[in-house]
């Protein structure tokens, strides 16, 4: 018999945020009300706002990379990058893998 190729869910996740010092509160604010309810949130609950494109133009600032560098790092065209960024073309798979090896972070922060 084939065992199950899935994983099964982690039982807890450890949520790290990084906010700037003068923010801490507001983040915690906004935070509590979750932790209250259930021993686990969903991090889409926390930021519905959140998109794919934002963990993309994140991690390039983190890296201090302009688009341009990391277009060239990546072997893309520079406005690809730019559309990616402002969520005019979509980040496949393949694309997130390529680019997150080039900022050094999971692919998966960019689906």
């Amino acid at each position: 018999m084939l065992e199950p190729t899935k994983k099964p869910r982690t039982e807890a996740v450890e949520l790290c945020v990084m906010v700037r010092a003068d923010r801490v509160e507001e983040a915690r604010r906004a935070v509590t009300p979750f932790l209250a309810e259930a021993e686990s949130v969903s991090w889409r609950e926390v930021y519905p706002d959140f998109c794919p494109a934002d963990g993309l133009r994140g991690a390039r600032i983190k890296e201090g990379l302009t688009q341009r560098a990391l277009a060239a790092l990546a072997g893309v065209p520079q406005r690809h990058i730019s559309e990616m960024e402002n969520g005019k073309r979509a980040i496949g798979k393949a694309m997130a893998k390529r680019l997150a090896e080039v900022l050094k972070i999971d692919y998966r922060v960019m689906l």
